[in-house]
Protein backbone atom coordinates (compact mmCIF):
# COMPACT_ATOMS: atom_id res chain seq x y z
CA UNK A 1 0.00 0.00 0.00
CA UNK A 2 0.95 3.50 -0.87
CA UNK A 3 1.43 5.67 1.62
CA UNK A 4 -0.21 9.37 1.23
CA UNK A 5 1.79 11.04 3.95
CA UNK A 6 5.39 9.87 2.29
CA UNK A 7 4.26 10.97 -1.35
CA UNK A 8 3.08 14.33 -0.36
CA UNK A 9 6.26 15.28 1.64
CA UNK A 10 8.46 14.50 -1.29
CA UNK A 11 9.24 10.56 -1.09
CA UNK A 12 11.13 8.06 0.83
CA UNK A 13 12.60 10.69 3.07
CA UNK A 14 16.26 10.32 2.52
CA UNK A 15 18.37 13.24 1.81
CA UNK A 16 21.08 12.82 -0.72
CA UNK A 17 23.94 15.16 -1.09
CA UNK A 18 26.25 15.20 -4.02
CA UNK A 19 29.48 15.85 -3.67
CA UNK A 20 30.90 16.11 -7.28
CA UNK A 21 30.40 19.96 -7.72
CA UNK A 22 32.50 20.18 -4.26
CA UNK A 23 35.63 18.44 -5.82
CA UNK A 24 35.48 19.72 -8.89
CA UNK A 25 35.62 23.53 -7.07
CA UNK A 26 38.46 22.01 -4.94
CA UNK A 27 40.18 20.98 -7.82
CA UNK A 28 39.69 24.06 -9.79
CA UNK A 29 40.97 26.04 -6.66
CA UNK A 30 44.10 23.70 -6.63
CA UNK A 31 45.03 24.10 -9.89
CA UNK A 32 44.57 28.08 -9.89
CA UNK A 33 46.84 28.31 -6.79
CA UNK A 34 49.71 26.07 -8.81
CA UNK A 35 49.60 28.25 -11.22
CA UNK A 36 49.76 31.32 -9.62
CA UNK A 37 52.59 30.66 -7.56
CA UNK A 38 56.01 31.79 -8.12
CA UNK A 39 58.60 29.48 -6.79
CA UNK A 40 61.74 31.02 -5.67
CA UNK A 41 65.13 29.87 -7.11
CA UNK A 42 67.76 29.79 -4.29
CA UNK A 43 71.61 30.39 -5.02
CA UNK A 44 72.90 27.62 -2.96
CA UNK A 45 75.09 28.97 -0.50
CA UNK A 46 75.30 31.63 2.53
CA UNK A 47 77.38 34.00 2.01
CA UNK A 48 78.25 37.10 3.66
CA UNK A 49 77.22 39.96 1.97
CA UNK A 50 79.14 43.21 1.83
CA UNK A 51 76.97 46.38 3.37
CA UNK A 52 76.07 49.55 1.79
CA UNK A 53 74.49 52.53 3.19
CA UNK A 54 72.90 53.05 -0.21
CA UNK A 55 71.46 49.50 -0.91
CA UNK A 56 67.98 49.67 -2.36
CA UNK A 57 65.44 46.20 -2.05
CA UNK A 58 64.78 45.28 -5.61
CA UNK A 59 61.28 43.68 -5.96
CA UNK A 60 62.08 41.38 -8.90
CA UNK A 61 64.90 38.91 -9.41
CA UNK A 62 64.45 35.43 -9.80
CA UNK A 63 67.75 34.31 -11.39
CA UNK A 64 70.57 33.90 -8.35
CA UNK A 65 73.59 33.55 -8.82
CA UNK A 66 76.07 33.45 -5.57
CA UNK A 67 79.68 33.44 -5.42
CA UNK A 68 81.49 32.42 -1.82
CA UNK A 69 85.01 34.15 -0.36
CA UNK A 70 86.90 31.40 -2.81
CA UNK A 71 85.45 32.64 -5.75
CA UNK A 72 83.84 29.48 -6.67
CA UNK A 73 80.10 30.30 -8.60
CA UNK A 74 76.51 28.76 -7.50
CA UNK A 75 73.45 28.59 -9.25
CA UNK A 76 70.10 27.27 -8.10
CA UNK A 77 72.30 24.65 -5.56
CA UNK A 78 74.58 23.44 -8.19
CA UNK A 79 78.16 24.64 -8.59
CA UNK A 80 78.71 25.73 -12.39
CA UNK A 81 81.81 27.19 -14.08
CA UNK A 82 81.88 30.99 -14.41
CA UNK A 83 82.04 30.48 -18.45
CA UNK A 84 79.03 28.20 -18.16
CA UNK A 85 77.19 31.22 -16.17
CA UNK A 86 76.21 32.99 -20.07
CA UNK A 87 74.24 29.41 -21.33
CA UNK A 88 72.39 29.32 -18.06
CA UNK A 89 71.18 32.73 -17.73
CA UNK A 90 70.43 32.62 -21.54
CA UNK A 91 68.28 29.42 -20.68
CA UNK A 92 66.92 30.63 -18.00
CA UNK A 93 65.82 34.17 -20.09
CA UNK A 94 64.21 32.12 -22.28
CA UNK A 95 61.66 30.93 -19.91
CA UNK A 96 60.87 34.48 -18.23
CA UNK A 97 62.15 37.17 -20.52
CA UNK A 98 61.82 40.04 -17.94
CA UNK A 99 63.67 37.92 -15.59
CA UNK A 100 66.26 39.88 -13.41
CA UNK A 101 69.65 38.59 -12.44
CA UNK A 102 70.77 39.30 -8.65
CA UNK A 103 74.76 38.40 -8.55
CA UNK A 104 75.24 37.85 -4.33
CA UNK A 105 78.97 37.94 -3.87
CA UNK A 106 80.65 37.21 -0.52
CA UNK A 107 82.72 39.96 0.92
CA UNK A 108 85.70 38.56 0.81
CA UNK A 109 86.00 37.25 -2.72
CA UNK A 110 87.81 38.92 -5.56
CA UNK A 111 86.53 41.55 -7.70
CA UNK A 112 87.64 40.13 -11.25
CA UNK A 113 85.31 37.10 -10.33
CA UNK A 114 82.22 38.91 -9.75
CA UNK A 115 82.75 41.19 -12.83
CA UNK A 116 83.22 38.27 -14.76
CA UNK A 117 79.91 36.77 -13.29
CA UNK A 118 78.22 39.66 -14.05
CA UNK A 119 79.51 40.22 -17.74
CA UNK A 120 78.20 36.84 -18.40
CA UNK A 121 74.80 37.60 -17.37
CA UNK A 122 75.17 40.81 -19.19
CA UNK A 123 75.98 39.12 -22.77
CA UNK A 124 73.53 36.32 -22.10
CA UNK A 125 71.04 39.08 -22.85
CA UNK A 126 69.79 40.36 -19.11
CA UNK A 127 69.22 43.94 -19.05
CA UNK A 128 68.62 43.78 -15.55
CA UNK A 129 71.68 42.68 -13.35
CA UNK A 130 72.34 43.74 -9.74
CA UNK A 131 75.03 43.28 -6.69
CA UNK A 132 73.17 42.10 -3.71
CA UNK A 133 74.53 44.25 -0.75
CA UNK A 134 73.25 44.44 2.93
CA UNK A 135 71.72 47.43 4.13
CA UNK A 136 74.17 49.27 6.33
CA UNK A 137 73.44 51.62 8.98
CA UNK A 138 75.94 54.46 7.34
CA UNK A 139 79.33 52.89 8.55
CA UNK A 140 82.13 54.63 6.88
Amino acid sequence: MISVRQTIRGGSGGVDVNMSPLIDMVFLLLIFFVVTTSFVKESGIDVERASAATAEVKDKASIMIAIDAAGVVWMEGKRVDARSVRGLVERALAEDRDAGVLVIADQDSRTGDTVLVMDQCRLAGASNVALAAGRDGGRP
